[in-house]
């Protein structure tokens, strides 16, 4: 499959993780904490690089969007495994590092309040879907986009372009 069709599949599951968060917190009433925001604001960056990704169509541009894409992949998956092992067993999360990014210094929480104000403590945001906690549901679609943009990254590297030439 081409570079731009993974950037595409990978714009797009980020922007679902997005929606999907959405319509848990506004028509389920699964309110989020601090962490989950900063999950919303991982993926929508992460659909933020892809998106120049298939902008920048060189070599150079698909290996830069590839290389943020997957550092943000990374502290997503960060992101995901802290929330469920420290920030979970906490009655608060106020001025963790997710609530200084967000509310701090982002002020994302000011500026679309229904998208990115943490309604909730990381223990009561702590819900299953399936039996599966939310934020392992998260942090499997990180380690999924992960795996896609090494690929990615990988396959626009310099040793790729000298062995077309």
């Amino acid at each position: 499959m081409s570079s731009a069709r993974w950037f595409i599949g990978v714009t797009l599951a980020s922007l679902a993780a997005v929606a999907a968060a959405l319509v848990s917190q506004h028509v389920f009433d699964m309110q989020p904490c601090p962490w989950c925001v900063l999950q919303r604001v991982i993926f929508l960056a992460i659909a933020l690089t892809c998106g120049l990704g298939l902008i920048w169509r060189n070599a150079l541009g698909r290996r830069v969007s590839a290389g943020l894409g997957l550092l943000l992949a990374l502290c997503g998956v960060a992101a995901a495994l802290w929330q469920h092992f420290k920030a979970a067993a906490s009655a608060s999360c106020n001025l963790t590092l997710a609530d200084k990014i967000v509310s701090g210094w982002l002020q994302l929480d000011s500026l679309l309040p229904d998208v990115f104000s943490p309604r909730a403590s990381c223990a009561d945001a702590a819900v299953s879907l399936l039996g599966v906690p939310y934020d392992f549901w998260s942090l499997a679609l990180f380690a999924a986009i992960a795996l896609v943009l090494v690929s990615l990254f990988r396959r626009s590297g310099p040793e790729r372009r000298r062995s077309r030439r």
